[in-house]
């Protein structure tokens, strides 16, 4: 009986997880959106161009105002900043009131007040509004720019300039912009040393006098407030605030590379590197597949269960976070795609990152994702709405993009018709992994070398101003006074010392490894003076042999003897067994190179070059030069996890590249001064 029940329920099981399956491959019907609810905004425009919008919300006693000048971006040219400049000046007092009576006043009501370049906002207890609105009027119709007060923020930005001079991070930023918009475009350009030291203060008052203006201006209002009241006090406000001609703008159209390419800034002092997939898009709020970009962007990258930062933090443990973003404008959109990692993996974040986006592409996302992208939106929208400050964005926006009344109401409706095609036909059109700039910034002699290998991508160099330049030096200058000499004698020393290594008259180790699933043994046996044996087996036979009794010997491959000469006995009699790094003393110290994270001295000695660790003193790559069927190639052997026996320390990995094939031994057992005689090297 207690059999078939268990039978029972093991079939109950199986029919839930067949039924979850097919569930699965069906896309499930989308429930009705929530009835969203928000505050009906009045409006109406004075004469001189404001447009005012009023939401009210009467759970709280508290008002808010924000304005926007909503002017299209401004290319500054060699007086970039000046607009930045103009904005920190906002806010050291008027015409009609200081700057510390103004801060004193705003302070005394438990207010809050920010002027700024493009506009303003200010947030008070109902009963403070109408003086606070009145203070945001006076600030923004009547700013006093003193030379003093400029000079101080012309001071702060320089302070801050410099400060971000050695910030990978910041750098990225600018270059970044400036290589996607173009250095000519006003999301291109940048504020600098140079262009803030051109700006006068009689620039600041132009450009507020030119651009500052109501025209082109909305003024939201939200809150526990009565229309009617409202108007007549904005009206009051703000009707004396002059309108003017704000000059016709063209804006040039960012254009993407025609076919993918590697933009690398190299930042000297970098201890990871930023990574970014850019390419720009058009994409404006409503557009017909601006849902579905939202979706197919949600599922990407944003946010700590989508794919990016599933692959490169979860699975791969490249960085804390992976994101990507697409940012809708009337100007100039963009999607990116980005993580800062670690150097050693810059390379491999950068494959991980382009996979992703090639995957959501070309294959389409399960049902189950979509279906959770729309319940986060849904989720959030549902949170958000209930702020005021969301009613407020919402007005703004339907106000500058010319959208329907019933825009939001109509938002979760359009999420949740979203279809899997839709999600992949906008992936498509807006993840351009195909004509993006991979943009990275980072140190480039920690990850160019391996950058250039894993990369197809041509790479182009700029420098931390987005200005083209040449590749970066890949080595480290020595230090007086370091030969290959000094080198061979630190690695003695970091393997047990001088008295230890001359104590040692014979070395055995076996090892074993694997290579396309061959069980392979590797024992190597070497004794002074300079003989040694290596012999592979594998498969119950010996597969290859190699043996030198310190003045003749001969290798043996799978049963075919041949007798060692020429350039490969000489070779053989320089070596200087059982240690033969005592031989690269007089090898030449050729550079510093960082490999895998690590600096290390390079010593070329007869055609190999053997790399030591600049910190620890031991050995841990070498290379050599053989003849393969394609011609000559390079062969790497790598050296890890030294362990120490009998006070002397040995790599217990050896790994060896040939070609597609990875050879990895690891050693088993090691003796010293015994297990050796001298038929081994007969």
């Amino acid at each position: 009986m207690k059999t078939k029940i268990v039978l029972l329920v093991a079939f109950v099981a199986m029919s839930f997880a067949v039924n979850a399956q097919k569930d699965l491959n069906q896309q499930p019907k989308p429930g009705p959106a929530p009835k969203i609810q928000l505050g009906k905004a009045k409006k109406f425009k004075l004469p001189n161009g404001l447009q005012v919008i009023m939401v009210e919300n009467h759970k709280l006693p508290r008002a808010s105002a924000s304005l926007t000048i909503d002017n299209k971006p401004v290319f500054e040219g060699e007086k970039a900043g000046v607009s930045g400049l103009m904005g920190g000046l906002f806010g050291s007092g008027t015409t009609n009131i200081s700057k510390d009576e103004f801060n004193e006043k705003v302070d005394y009501l438990g207010a809050n007040v920010n002027l700024y370049g493009s506009g303003a906002y200010a947030s008070s207890l109902k009963k403070y509004f109408p003086e606070i609105l009145g203070l945001v009027a006076d600030g923004v119709k009547n700013p006093v720019f003193t030379q003093e007060e400029f000079d101080k923020e012309v001071k702060r930005t320089l302070d801050g300039l410099k400060a971000d001079e050695k910030s990978v991070s910041s750098v990225a930023r600018r270059v970044e912009d400036a290589l996607a918009y173009g250095k000519n475009h006003p999301y291109g350009e940048f504020t600098s040393k140079e262009s803030i030291e051109k700006i006068t203060l009689a620039d600041v008052k132009n450009n507020y006098n030119t651009y500052y203006k109501p025209n082109n201006a909305y003024l939201v209002i939200v809150g526990d407030i009565n229309p009617k009241e409202t108007k007549k006090l904005v009206t009051k406000l703000f009707s004396d605030w002059k309108a003017g001609v704000i000059p016709n703008i063209t804006l040039s159209k960012p254009v993407n590379p025609t076919t993918t390419e590697v933009n690398f800034i190299n930042m000297p002092n970098a201890v990871q590197s930023e990574v970014s997939v850019i390419n720009n898009i058009d994409l404006t709020l409503g557009d017909k597949d601006y849902y579905a970009a939202l979706l197919a962007n949600k599922i990407l990258g944003g946010g700590g269960t989508a794919r990016l930062f599933m692959n490169l933090r979860e699975d791969k443990g490249y960085t804390y976070g992976s994101y990507s973003s697409v940012r809708q404008n009337r100007y100039a959109g963009r999607f990116k795609a980005s993580a800062s990692v670690r150097n050693v993996v810059t390379d491999s974040a950068m494959v991980e990152i382009q996979k992703e986006i090639t995957k959501i592409r070309y294959q389409q996302v399960s049902v189950e994702e979509l279906k959770n992208a729309k319940a986060a939106y849904v989720g959030d929208f549902v949170m958000d709405v209930q702020k005021p400050k969301t009613a407020a964005e919402f007005a703004l926006n339907i106000g500058r993009y010319n959208l329907p009344e019933n825009f939001y109401e109509n938002y979760l409706e359009n999420i949740n018709a979203v279809t899997l095609d839709d999600v992949q036909n906008a992936a498509i059109k807006y993840f351009k992994g195909n004509k993006a700039r991979i943009i990275i910034t980072g140190k480039g002699i920690d990850v160019l070398k391996n950058l250039e290998k894993t990369s197809d991508y041509t790479i182009k160099y700029f420098d931390a101003y987005g200005n083209p330049t040449t590749k970066p030096e890949m080595t480290l200058p020595i230090p007086v006074g370091i030969t290959a000499t000094s080198v061979i004698e630190n690695y003695i020393k970091a393997i047990g010392g001088k008295d230890k290594v001359n104590a040692v008259k014979s070395v055995m180790f076996s090892a074993t490894g694997k290579i396309q699933g061959i069980d392979l043994t590797y024992t190597s046996k070497t004794a002074a003076p300079n003989k040694f044996s290596d012999v592979v087996t594998g498969m119950g036979q010996t597969l290859s042999k190699q043996v030198f009794d310190g003045t003749k010997g001969y290798a043996e491959q799978q049963g075919r003897r041949k007798d060692l000469e020429g350039k490969e006995l000489e070779e053989l009699l320089g070596k200087k067994a059982p240690f033969e790094d005592l031989a690269y003393i007089n090898g030449t110290l050729d550079r510093i190179e960082p490999i895998d994270g690590k600096n290390a001295y390079v010593i070329k000695h007869k055609g190999q070059e053997i790399f030591y660790d600049v910190t620890s003193g031991l050995k841990i790559k070498s290379t050599k030069k053989v003849k393969g069927p394609q011609g000559e190639v390079i062969v790497p052997t790598s050296y890890a996890n030294y362990k120490e026996v009998n006070g002397i320390k040995f790599p217990y990995k050896i790994s060896q590249k040939m070609g597609p094939m990875d050879l990895n031994f690891e050693i088993k057992e090691v003796k010293i001064n015994e297990g050796v005689s001298d038929t081994d090297f007969q």
